[in-house]
């Protein structure tokens, strides 16, 4: 597997991000940009000269990941030639569509045989990502590992865009499938959050929409932790994210997208089960960088001897906004554990897409660094 990485901004354009020779017989190219910078097409046609026979894959974000740097306003664009992997690329238009059945969708049209991984990017404004990975797992079971983000776009929660071999665009859900015996893949997924408060239960809830908690309006609720910050809701929500405690004492964080003020309920990028108990979290500088290492570890520990070639993160919004200008500390911490082996390519998303473990299922997560490992055998 041959890797080649380059970025653009306004001022400088597309600048290598190590010397490099041109790799026009790319398989696969997979972009992360700004939004407004993204929906220039003049940016997708000078992608497609230089790699006209790739498979094209650009998502928005909230900021992009770069080898070791974290940048706004630009594209971080990664390049990959395999040795010995197949691929196939999918993707589904989202609008008006369940997500449970755009999943079943997506994945049903992947060829099943030596079928390993498949990474998604999507969409995250409208797209709920607990049941779009559950659907998937419906079609695929439990062989098939998947990984990936929902979009971003910055903290104006406005739209997220996506696109397959096309300029990227609203509602759209993309799947890389990789195949074959010689291709590996290792993932981690972790928060470094801390609970406080009350555990409280979720009294009145219908999929991603959380109305009551405790019997009470969930948003008059939630606007009492925030004090002040009420006033910057949603944006502020990202600071204070609600874990969910199931019946086994599993956590997984949840990050609010919206609210509605007329019925004082917050929609979150994943399901809240009515009945769960949930707590508020809190920040942690040195916990989150902590959590950054410990994915990465996670993500070699399950790809076992095989040395990665690439590391694909995704990590959430809210991690950004609090680490402020300590937030390239998150990347030091991967690019640490990985040495110079891995090239480093990611985003700030709306929500992860990661199992919790090995032979475990997909989950949305949010507040986390969440880690793909490609390699080759």
């Amino acid at each position: 597997m041959k890797v080649i990485q380059k970025n653009w901004t306004v001022t400088e354009g597309w600048q290598d991000t190590k010397v490099a020779v041109a790799m026009p017989d790319a398989h696969l190219v997979i972009g992360f940009g700004q939004r407004e910078i993204l929906e220039n097409e003049a940016r997708f046609e000078e992608i497609r000269a230089m790699y006209p026979a790739a498979r094209i894959v650009l998502a928005s974000t909230s900021g992009e990941i770069n080898d070791a740097q974290v940048r706004d306003e630009s594209i971080s664009l990664t390049s990959i030639a395999f040795d010995k992997t197949p691929l196939q690329t999918v993707q589904i238009d989202s609008y008006q569509k369940d997500s449970h059945e755009v999943g079943k969708e997506l994945a049903s049209q992947f060829k099943r045989e030596s079928l390993r991984h498949i990474l998604v990017l999507s969409e995250g404004s409208t797209v709920n990502g607990t049941a779009l990975v559950e659907g998937m797992h419906e079609v695929l079971g439990s062989e098939v590992t998947i990984t990936g983000g929902l979009a971003g776009d910055g903290v104006a929660f406005s739209k997220t865009i996506v696109g397959l071999d096309t300029p990227p665009a609203p509602f759209k859900v993309v799947g890389i499938g990789f195949y074959g015996d010689g291709f590996s893949v290792g993932f981690g997924s972790f928060g470094g959050w801390d609970p406080f408060g009350a555990e409280r239960t979720v009294t009145k809830s219908i999929d991603n929409v959380l109305y009551e908690l405790d019997g009470k309006p969930a948003l008059e609720l939630y606007k009492l932790y925030l004090g002040d910050k009420a006033a910057e809701l949603p944006a502020s929500a990202l600071l204070f994210p609600l874990c969910i405690i199931d019946g086994d004492g599993q956590t997984l964080v949840r990050t609010i997208l919206t609210i509605d003020e007329a019925t004082q309920s917050m929609t979150f990028a994943g399901d809240i089960p009515q009945g769960c108990k949930v707590r508020l979290m809190k920040s942690n500088h040195n916990k989150l960088v902590d959590g950054a290492a410990n994915a990465t570890q996670n993500s070699l520990d399950i790809l076992g001897n095989h040395a990665p070639a690439l590391a694909i993160l995704v990590s959430c919004v809210g991690r950004k906004l609090v680490l402020k200008q300590r937030v390239e500390e998150e990347i030091e911490a991967v690019k640490e554990l990985l040495g110079e082996q891995a090239s480093i390519l990611g985003f700030y998303s709306y929500g992860e897409l990661a199992p919790k473990g090995k032979d475990t299922p997909c989950y949305l997560h949010n507040q986390t660094m969440t880690i793909t490992l490609l390699a080759e055998n």
